[in-house]
């Protein structure tokens, strides 16, 4: 199993690195956010063990940024210990959450744990479909070459049928995706939504090609 480890301080991620490839992981370094987003991207780790307190991108960014096209499980270790800085590492995508100092022994049962339950994604971070290209990493898109601007909505709204590439998904699901589970008989806002993004990225608006629509279930995105 590979793993990316990205932390700014060199004697921990070091520490890291011998104690995880002794017990057998393949182990790719980052020792900052930057850096460790492109890892992300070029490595294709199955796993992710990350700080927060990195310079360039802060791992809360890179977390962010991570989901925006995979499931990878996301371990933080960080000798940040108060409450709301963990929140804020799950609420941004994080699996779990370790404070330093910890034990090996504590580290490679978290790790064993949540690959356990944690079914890796391994699909690329640039989908294209007609003459639109949609970066889920940088959370840019271009039509034609020229660039697209989405409201954060559309983006939400956008990213979730494209992480489920032909798959129905429900309007429910998608109304709590993005609004939350208060919102889930209020399919107004997912017409008005499609509507938008189709008049954004389909060819032809009012015959979708990707963006499609199963009548009294939901959409599906169709590459």
């Amino acid at each position: 199993m590979k793993i990316l480890i990205a932390d700014d301080d060199p004697q921990m991620l070091r520490a890291l690195r011998i104690t995880l490839t002794a017990r057998g992981y393949d182990v790719v370094t980052a020792p900052d956010g930057k850096t460790a987003l492109d890892a992300a991207i070029a490595a294709h780790p199955d796993f992710v063990v990350i700080d927060l307190g990195m310079p360039g991108l802060t791992g809360i960014e890179v977390i962010e940024a991570i989901r925006g096209w995979s499931q990878v499980p996301i371990l933080v270790v960080s000798g940040r210990s108060e409450s709301w800085d963990k929140v804020e590492a799950l609420d941004a995508g994080a699996d779990d959450y370790v404070t330093k100092p910890f034990s090996a022994d504590e580290l490679l049962a978290r790790i064993r744990a949540l690959s356990r339950r944690s079914v890796t994604a391994t699909e690329a971070p640039v989908v294209t479909f007609g003459d639109v290209t949609v970066d889920l990493a940088a959370r840019s898109i271009t039509r034609a070459g020229a660039a697209v601007r989405l409201t954060p909505t559309e983006w939400l709204l956008l990213e979730v049928l494209l992480r489920n590439p032909g798959k129905l998904v429900t309007r429910e699901t998608l109304l709590t995706e993005v609004w939350g589970p208060q919102f889930t008989t209020d399919t107004g806002y997912l017409r008005l939504y499609l509507s938008q993004l189709r008049k954004k990225l389909e060819p032809e608006p009012a015959k979708p090609r990707y963006l499609v629509t199963d009548a009294g279930l939901g959409y599906r995105f169709v590459p």
